[in-house]
């Protein structure tokens, strides 16, 4: 059962969901970047062989970037007070590359590569009509080196928005766009944390771009003190 409006004593007692996302299975390789190392300027900037970053896997299989979302509950898009995400290009590549953000929510462009770098282009891909609609003139836009930061609001819901550079083709980054504020993105150590639920029942979706594009859900109780949800994300 989806839950709308908290009442005062709800949200006085709200809890955060957490729990460890892991991998079972073995991924496949990383693939090197060719066209980066061999790149005279970007190439410069690395010191070693350069590869994707799909599957960010720890020591005891604990999974990175995988988007951890609740599923049903009433939407909401993010106030003023809300602080901007942020994603830069760094030595030629986004980071991070795995990112998401609430609808409303203002996400920051940044790009921190020198001079040497002239310039990065910065395209996006909207799928949602509404996205599409309001940036339909700004599809692509430059971002010189020092330039100011290109700033991007999107008012409905997607997952796995894609960034990527028409200058640098090997560019790539993917933004979720959550309509609702109860959602992570889990780190190095596996570990997420959806903070302020209010008490119910509720269906807590864990998304991996190249292993579980459309979320692997459970179904998961909030109470006062919160809840904890684990998800194994399997290779196919």
């Amino acid at each position: 059962m989806a839950i709308g409006v908290a009442s005062l004593a709800q949200v006085a007692s709200a809890g955060d969901i957490t729990g460890t996302v892991t991998l079972s299975g073995t991924p496949p390789p990383e693939k090197e970047i060719g066209p980066l190392e061999n790149d005279p300027v970007c190439g410069k900037m690395h010191s070693g062989k350069v590869f994707t970053e799909f599957y960010k896997v720890g020591a005891n299989k604990e999974l990175a970037d995988v988007i951890v979302m609740l599923k049903g509950v009433t939407p909401k898009a993010a106030d003023a007070s809300t602080p901007p995400a942020v994603m830069d290009q760094k030595g030629c590549m986004y980071v991070p590359q795995i990112l998401a953000i609430q609808t409303g929510q203002t996400l920051l462009v940044k790009n921190s590569d020198p001079a040497s770098v002239p310039m990065h282009n910065v395209h996006i891909n909207p799928t949602a009509p509404a996205n599409m609609e309001a940036y339909s003139t700004k599809i692509s836009q430059p971002q010189m080196a020092a330039g100011a930061d290109l700033t991007y609001t999107f008012s409905a819901p997607e997952n796995f928005l894609k960034y990527n550079c028409d200058v640098h083709p090997w560019m790539f980054a993917w933004v979720t766009v959550v309509d609702n504020p109860y959602f992570a993105v889990t780190g190095p150590d596996g570990k997420f944390t959806i903070k302020s639920v209010p008490p119910g029942n509720y269906t807590i979706s864990a998304l991996h771009y190249k292993l579980a594009k459309t979320g692997v859900d459970k179904k998961v109780e909030v109470k006062d003190g919160g809840a904890t949800v684990d998800f194994s994300i399997e290779v196919k």
